[in-house]
């Protein structure tokens, strides 16, 4: 088998987002579904599969979820028949745990002898499958295929012995373990809670009125005119409601921070300030310390619309060698855009993009993107800067190779698929056709958000699990017991 062949044999899925949530809590009725739909909208770019919205009214709670874009899942009149309230959650999602199936669509929503209860999850829980299991041996029955359902069961669970919320939900976090960043609403307080490590974001900010209101990502606060306020701490809950915003910090400190570095990298929006650092600009970074690693002499610096581009400005910056504008994206067309057959996903690299031949023909081609993960798409994104002209390619990434799985919340679930694992940096750039190949050190992808004061996670390079390795860390791990149930 030659190594093209072989490259064929790991078909391409760009990695995937995790999930957006965001919460607000107003003092008084207000219109917060509007503002929890313009937020979803500003974090569509982490998760495109589904999105939902609960509205509390007091106590009383309306909700609507669907698979699809946050515009189709809510067209005007949808979105106005969820009416009006002081509180609302909303979750934009990319399946880790789960599949895409409807009834796996959040906030997932909790009758108990409390009240009722909303939640939003970003993340992946490391403990998930056992939990499960003790508490279906206990009586449990799950409707989703999530582990988020997990994380309201346990809540729950506590809430039969503790005084508040809040006080449940700190029990929980005893129990649960992984990355989670999590809103909840239960009938009069807003809950925002950040885990030990800091796997996700999470932030917080207010509006004029005095709204408090908390998103995954400080460009959702800009959606909705929110001043940004501070970042919601590792371990951290925060309770919003009649008493104002209260703190609780019995879980801060309780482990190693450990913020997913590939925020910085892909999964963020550049407008976005993640713990003190700006997106844009440790993208930029990672290309400047790309063209230390891996200098060349090349004419022009090409980017991989979108999350290449920012990099490739910090390699041309960097190198002295001229930025330009090599493709042009079909803005119609969103980074989880689905093609059924293997020739159409072949093809899909052509809807998605187009090399402007006029600014590559004939140059010595610097081409710069997130990352490799099996080596398919990029291939048809270098064989179209062939097409289109270009002398040479000399493909740069700004993030170390994928080596191994990710538990936190990102679809890297099977390192055997990963081309890194199978061939050295010189047969990579070989199968994907490039004159040379550089990836970014583990060294210094630690380094790209200079004003973020904690440690990284990298175990997708390499770099160790901050955490337990799951006994089954497969993403369809629940939809996988359901079958085999339904088959016996």
């Amino acid at each position: 088998m030659t190594m093209t062949e072989n490259a064929a044999c790991f078909p391409e899925r760009h990695l995937h987002e995790e999930c957006g949530v965001f919460g607000v809590y107003s003092e008084s009725t207000a219109d917060v579904a509007s503002l929890a739909y313009y937020a979803l909208y500003a974090l569509q770019h982490r998760g495109q599969e589904s999105a939902g919205i609960a509205v509390n009214d007091d106590g009383v709670f309306s909700a609507y979820r669907d698979v699809g874009l946050v515009s189709d899942v809510f067209p005007a009149d949808r979105l106005a028949a969820l009416g009006t309230g002081n509180i609302a959650v909303g979750h934009v999602r990319y399946g880790t745990t789960g599949s895409d199936n409807k009834r796996n669509v959040q906030p997932i929503l909790v009758n108990h002898y409390k009240g009722r209860m909303a939640l939003a999850h970003n993340g992946n829980l490391t403990n998930s499958y056992e939990l499960r299991q003790e508490l279906e041996s206990r009586g449990s029955i799950f409707q989703t295929t999530t582990d988020s359902e997990v994380i309201a069961y346990i809540i729950v669970q506590e809430r039969l012995k503790a005084p508040s919320i809040e006080a449940a939900v700190s029990a929980a976090m005893d129990r649960i373990e992984g990355a989670y960043s999590l809103v909840i609403s239960s009938p009069s307080k807003l809950i925002a809670v950040r885990d030990p490590h800091g796997f996700r974001p999470l932030c917080m900010g207010r509006l004029k009125d005095g709204s408090v209101v908390f998103a995954s990502e400080s460009c959702a606060l800009n959606a909705i005119g929110a001043r940004f306020e501070r970042d919601i701490r590792p371990g951290e809950i925060v309770v919003a409601d009649k008493n104002g915003v209260k703190s609780i910090e019995t879980h801060c400190g309780r482990a190693p921070k450990r913020l997913c570095v590939f925020e910085f990298i892909y999964f963020a929006r550049p407008d976005s300030v993640i713990d003190g650092s700006s997106v844009h600009v440790a993208r930029q970074r990672a290309g400047a310390f790309l063209a230390l690693e891996h200098p060349v002499q090349a004419d022009i610096v090409v980017g991989v619309p979108d999350s290449g581009l920012d990099a490739a400005l910090g390699y041309a910056r960097q190198s002295g060698i001229p930025y330009g504008m090599g493709f042009i994206k079909n803005k119609y067309i969103g980074r989880t855009f689905i093609s059924p057959t293997q020739a159409m996903r072949e093809n899909e690299v052509n809807i998605k993009l187009n090399p402007i031949r006029s600014v590559v023909e004939g140059k010595r081609v610097v081409l710069i993107d997130d990352s490799i993960v099996r080596g398919t798409t990029c291939r048809r994104t270098i064989q179209l800067l062939r097409e289109a002209g270009a002398r040479e390619i000399h493909m740069r990434v700004s993030a170390p190779p994928f080596v191994a799985a990710c538990y936190y919340g990102t679809d890297i679930d099977d390192p055997g698929k990963l081309i890194a694992n199978h061939h050295t940096v010189e047969e990579i750039a070989q199968i994907i056709g490039v004159d040379s190949l550089g990836y970014l050190s583990i060294q210094d992808v630690v380094k790209l958000a200079d004003n973020t004061e904690c440690g990284f996670c990298t175990a997708c390079f390499g770099g160790g699990y901050p955490t337990a390795v799951p006994k089954n860390g497969r993403k369809d791990r629940f939809a996988c017991k359901i079958s085999e149930r339904e088959k016996g």
